[in-house]
């Protein structure tokens, strides 16, 4: 068997308590930079995750305002543009473009029962096409909401809120609703007209 030669580190002191590596005590404040950089990349993680989500979903709201820039709005005003568009009336859109296909969904997002029926046969009578009435999956919503999916249905969606008593502001273009082009959401503020 092969041997080693003799060296220093063959005869050590039996006084010596020290074994292994010896480093220096580690410096005071190391834990909290840790914590600091674990906490920045949770923020960053979580940050990053939302804002995915609010693009993936339109019911979540979330913008960065870094990335968002600044609209110039003061807080607490709204930035939304009043709507450019006047309404429109049953005979107005029958003769401004027939080709426009409109078909308008009524749902009942308010705690009432029958509303949507109720808000439906108003339409029909008013001279709208006949809509499709049912109950929204949720019953709390406050406002009555117009949603239209695309500029040529934005007179529209402002006759029938005239024709509902809603307010133009609770008109918003958005596909979220893809069952028809004009979508009306019943809220707890919608009270029908008295017969």
């Amino acid at each position: 068997m092969a041997s080693t030669p003799h060296d220093r580190f063959d005869d050590l002191p039996a006084d010596l308590a020290r074994v292994g590596a010896h480093r220096a005590p580690p410096k005071r404040g190391r834990g909290w930079i840790n914590f600091a950089w674990a906490a920045l990349a949770t923020g960053v993680l979580i940050v990053g995750g939302l804002y995915g989500l609010s693009r993936v979903n339109p019911a979540i709201s979330f913008e960065i305002p870094v990335l968002a820039g600044g609209d110039g709005a003061e807080p607490g005003t709204s930035a939304t543009p009043e709507p450019e568009a006047t309404p429109m009336t049953p005979d107005e859109w029958k003769a401004a473009d027939p080709a426009i296909a409109l078909s308008i969904s009524v749902l009942n997002g308010s705690p009432t029962d029958k509303q949507q029926d109720v808000a439906a046969e108003l339409i029909e009578l008013a001279g709208w096409p006949a809509p499709a009435a049912a109950v929204a999956s949720a019953r709390d919503q406050e406002l009555t909401v117009i949603y239209y999916n695309g500029a040529e249905y934005e007179a529209i969606a402002l006759g029938l809120a005239q024709l509902l008593g809603t307010d133009p502001a609770n008109i918003t273009n958005s596909d979220f609703y893809q069952g028809a082009p004009v979508t009306i959401v019943l809220g707890a503020d919608y009270v029908p007209p008295a017969a």
